[in-house]
């Protein structure tokens, strides 16, 4: 039986609800997952919001547009997020929403918000994302979006409504609906699926489609040139490596240059297939699937290109899509991330590591801790995924290891974990960070957002030189763990301790 409290701020009164909190926390440790605290509150969720991943999705568009249907502060976020981790100017759109909106509808902010941002920057695309607000009261985007076109007022600008309630997911399923709905309204079903539009002006080489997610500027480079080394052309879906990380000119563009083109996104239907990094979400959310049944686009979905045997996968996949071999270039770079992680296995089993963020992320960074013998003690991110966690169960027991899985989970859980399972290093985004402030747990900055260190944009974790690089920095900060304070910890273990002497009493000199 629980004791009413009646509300009052005296230390007796304090304590006791702690106590009883305590109590509660202990009772429901057993399922983290429920019941977080007291009130199932999450505390700094370990997940950005599905507007989040559709804006990151639309920047690696050429000449595209976004605009957020919601309060100024939903665009004021992700803008932070994004100018900070890329170090990159952010322009997103608001339609301002207030009280009087929220109320009466937003169609009119949302109609005058468009017609500024068109006069500003005269975009090609417009991808008008929706938030927690405008989906909360009921606002028919789509019944929008086609009063502006039915005006007349933007030919030529392709408007785009992509539905992204905040509490409908994370980043990850905001920028896969991202890429899904540019398909949709792109792609148009040929007379004959698979061969070129007889009114095309010339035939299309042979290319690939790649859907990437979770990767660095870096990252896309490096398997583009992957893919180059095929003699292969690939159509990235988006395209971020120079639209997010663009070299310095004397010359402003208020919008990006670079990313994938209209045109291209109209081409994707022809590709000799399409494949997917990262496979962690719902089939409805998969841009892949999406062109596998509607165009007969064959579909690989493939776990991101993070250590050995997932970087084996997608090689295996170019190689069987486009029917030839394996380039001898990438066959050395395989050599050598072997090599490197001989060179690192004797210090990999000192690593008792937790990995939090985007599922995808997660499950590629757990797959190389696995597989160079450090241990896993947590991994946890803020989505839902059922295959999530059966795949990786399935590689825990390969490995024969345990460790603590947390879906749909926050930082204050993420910190007791790693107490409890004394975790020496941490990998994941910078919301992480209090932890290694408070509790002094090594950090290595990995995914999105990195807002308190430079360079996130150029680090490389994919493919075969990626994860060698990678591979290296866990490894030196392991070895650092090992020679910071080596000498305190040796004399504490191995110099004799002298006895104490204490002066003889009358009584024992006797006996």
């Amino acid at each position: 039986m629980i004791k009413v409290i009646e509300p009052n701020t005296d230390n007796v009164t304090i304590k006791a609800v702690k106590a009883l909190m305590t109590e509660i926390h202990r009772d429901d440790a057993k399922d983290r997952n429920k019941d977080r605290n007291y009130v199932n509150m999450q505390v700094n969720p370990c997940k950005m919001c599905m507007p989040m991943g559709g804006a990151l999705a639309l920047k690696g568009v050429k000449n595209a547009m976004t605009i957020i249907h919601g309060s100024q502060g939903c665009s004021t976020y992700i803008r932070r997020h994004m100018a900070a981790h890329y170090n990159e100017p952010i322009d997103i759109a608001s339609s301002s929403l207030s009280e009087e909106g929220t109320v009466y509808g937003g169609s009119k902010n949302l109609k005058i918000g468009f017609r500024n941002l068109v006069n500003m920057y005269q975009p090609e695309v417009v991808g008008v994302l929706t938030t927690c607000l405008a989906e909360t009261i009921g606002d028919d985007i789509e019944r929008i979006v086609r009063e502006v076109r039915d005006t007349g007022e933007f030919e030529g600008i392709d408007i785009i409504p992509i539905p992204t309630p905040g509490y409908g997911g994370s980043q990850t399923e905001g920028y896969f609906d991202t890429i899904k709905a540019l398909m949709a309204y792109f792609v148009k079903k040929p007379v004959h699926v698979g061969k070129v539009l007889e009114e095309a002006l010339e035939p299309l080489e042979p290319f690939i489609n790649i859907i990437l997610s979770d990767a660095t500027c870096e990252d896309v480079r490096e398997i583009k040139r992957m893919v180059e080394l095929f003699g292969v052309k690939a159509i990235f879906i988006p395209d971020i490596s120079d639209a997010l990380d663009a070299p310095f000119t004397n010359h402003y563009n208020k919008l990006s240059e670079e990313g994938i083109s209209r045109e291209e996104l109209k081409k994707v239907i022809y590709a000799k297939a399409t494949i997917e990094l990262g496979d962690l979400v719902g089939p409805n959310h998969s841009p892949a699937l999406f062109l596998e049944e509607e165009f007969g686009v064959k579909a690989y979905r493939l776990p991101l290109p993070i250590g050995i045997n997932n970087t084996d996968c997608l090689v295996h996949a170019l190689a069987e899509v486009l029917d030839t071999d394996i380039p001898k270039a990438l066959e050395v770079e395989r050599g050598r991330l072997m090599d490197g992680m001989i060179d690192a296995h004797k210090h990999s089993a000192t690593g008792d590591i937790a990995v939090f963020g985007d599922m995808n992320l997660v499950m590629g960074i757990a797959g190389l801790v696995l597989e160079n013998g450090m241990h896993l003690k947590l991994a946890a991110t803020g989505s839902m995924s059922k295959r999530f966690k059966e795949q990786l169960e399935s590689k825990l027991d390969q490995y024969h290891q345990k460790a603590e899985i947390l879906q749909d989970t926050d930082y204050e859980t993420i910190r007791e974990v790693i107490q409890q399972e004394g975790v020496n290093l941490m990998m994941g985004p910078s919301d992480g960070k209090f932890i290694w402030e408070k509790d002094h747990v090594d950090f290595i900055r990995v995914g999105f957002p990195v807002h308190d260190h430079v360079g996130a944009q150029r680090k490389n974790l994919m493919g075969y030189k990626g994860s060698l690089i990678f591979l290296d920095e866990i490894t030196n900060h392991l070895l650092d763990q090992k020679h910071k304070g080596y000498r305190d910890r040796m004399y504490q273990t191995y110099y004799p301790k002298k006895e104490s002497h204490k002066p003889i009493q009358a009584d024992e000199a006797v006996r």
